[in-house]
């Protein structure tokens, strides 16, 4: 059989499969790369865009509304796992707690997790609970990579300079950070190469 070349991977198919809300509901069936980020970063929007599908994963406004883990089957062979966004939530200080035992029991339990897509919000300095995921990532020593999404929202001339402050920030360095935008899908193919190298 001839090998696909990474240039040449597309996504042709794209499911809900399931979600969990407990450990015992895991899937661990196949490869799986994760996205993680706080609340409202754009993980369901990037996904979308990934699978060319507007509606497979629900995007919300309201901030902390995934309280599950999303699982989606990708060319009947790998993964796409939404995990629960973290930081600010309407429901209350108690589902934060859960979503973030959720969080790291997926991260700690799920043997098939091949790469994990950490998402940052370039316009904004990274939230203690930005820096503590980054470290839980690193120090786990769990393949990541990490998305500046919403560059759309700033001059282009000024994302070389916000992408090396948000480096700064993660003491990583500037070409480990991929720049992403959800609105002209400006990073879609790296990231979609990325997602290949991994699977």
């Amino acid at each position: 059989m001839e090998k696909i070349n990474s240039i040449d991977f597309k996504i042709f198919s794209a499911e809900y499969k399931t979600s969990a809300t407990n450990s015992k509901q895991f899937l661990n069936l196949a490869s799986e790369i994760a996205f993680v980020g706080r609340s409202n970063v754009g993980k369901s929007s990037l996904i979308n865009i990934l699978t060319n599908k507007k509606k497979l994963a629900k995007t919300s406004s309201t901030p902390g509304l995934t309280k599950m883990v999303n699982y989606f089957f990708i060319n009947n062979e790998f993964f796409f796992v939404d995990l629960p966004g973290y930081g600010f939530s309407k429901t209350g200080k108690q589902h934060k707690k859960l979503w973030s035992t959720l969080i790291d029991e997926y991260l700690q339990n799920s043997p098939y997790l091949k790469l994990v897509l950490f998402l940052i919000d370039i316009r904004h300095k990274p939230t203690e609970l930005d820096i503590q995921m980054h470290k839980y990532l690193f120090y786990n020593q769990i393949p990541y990579k990490i998305i500046a999404t919403k560059t759309d929202k700033i001059a282009k001339s000024k994302i070389n300079a916000y992408l090396i402050e948000l480096a700064n920030n993660l003491n990583v360095g500037k070409d480990n950070i991929i720049p992403y935008s959800a609105l002209n899908k400006f990073g879609k193919n790296k990231i979609l190469e990325i997602i290949y190298n991994f699977k």
